[in-house]
């Protein structure tokens, strides 16, 4: 089951999923109020775990979420333990912001993003792009392939985007991580401007039975700009950890 980030939509897996798709089965699924999705009445980090849940096929199976899609794949796990029995955190981090004690994102930065939103949502939307690729020297054409899977669906509105800010700004599911009863991988890039590479040491010590993969290369997009790396990670995942 795949979960996209903020503002996108189960589109940008096309071409990963269809990798993926030769050794399982994959779904895509697109959060209330993105893609093809429908709103709801407040898009809460609650709400969107049930709409998903309550979409997904009954059967018990891999939840892979990246960035905001990591943190509402962990929420999942953690309130529907028996629908998770394994996680994959794609770039994501189960405290979202920065702290003396927790390495992430400026909380300055995302309370930016917030505020430009009402004065110009569409350019705000283009610079979270370009932050998630700008240090990789293949830069130019990742962010096309960004820009291209957005324009695709119309965008999120205004009220689906603040509330998916909200949730990386405030949740905290560093205990839920911590508790985690099924196999947990996180999937890391180096060069993520995002979710710093650190986050994965910070972790693996909070949930020592947990893999930690950190691509040397990559961004926040790994799955697009090392697809090959990130699928030999999940297929050492699910042959070593994952029940059949």
């Amino acid at each position: 089951m795949l979960v996209h980030g903020w503002a996108m939509h189960s589109g940008i897996w096309r071409d990963f999923a269809l990798q993926l798709a030769q050794n399982y089965r994959v779904t895509c699924i697109d959060m209330p109020g993105h893609g093809r999705s429908g709103n709801i009445d407040a898009f809460t980090l609650e709400q969107v775990g049930d709409a998903l849940v309550n979409a997904a096929p009954d059967d018990s199976c891999c939840w892979l979420g990246w960035s905001l899609g990591a943190t509402v794949a962990l929420d999942i796990a953690r309130r529907y333990p028996e629908r998770v029995n394994s996680l994959v955190l794609l770039a994501g981090n189960p405290s979202f912001t920065k702290t003396a004690q927790w390495p992430g994102m400026k909380v300055d930065l995302l309370d930016t993003f917030a505020g430009q939103l009402h004065a110009d949502c569409q350019a705000t939307l283009l610079r979270f792009l370009s932050l998630q690729v700008m240090q990789l020297p293949d830069y130019k054409p990742l962010l096309r392939v960004l820009k291209s899977a957005v324009m695709e669906c119309a965008s999120p509105d205004i009220k689906t985007l603040q509330g998916g800010l909200n949730i990386l700004k405030h949740a905290d599911l560093r205990p839920a991580l911590s508790a985690a009863q099924m196999p947990v991988s996180v999937i890391l890039g180096a060069r993520d401007t995002l979710v710093p590479a650190s986050a994965g040491h910070s972790m693996q010590a909070l949930a020592p039975d947990i893999t930690v993969n950190i691509i040397a290369k990559a961004g926040h997009t790994p799955f697009l700009s090392h697809p090959q790396d990130v699928l030999a990670i999940i297929s050492r995942f699910m042959e070593n950890h994952v029940p059949r």
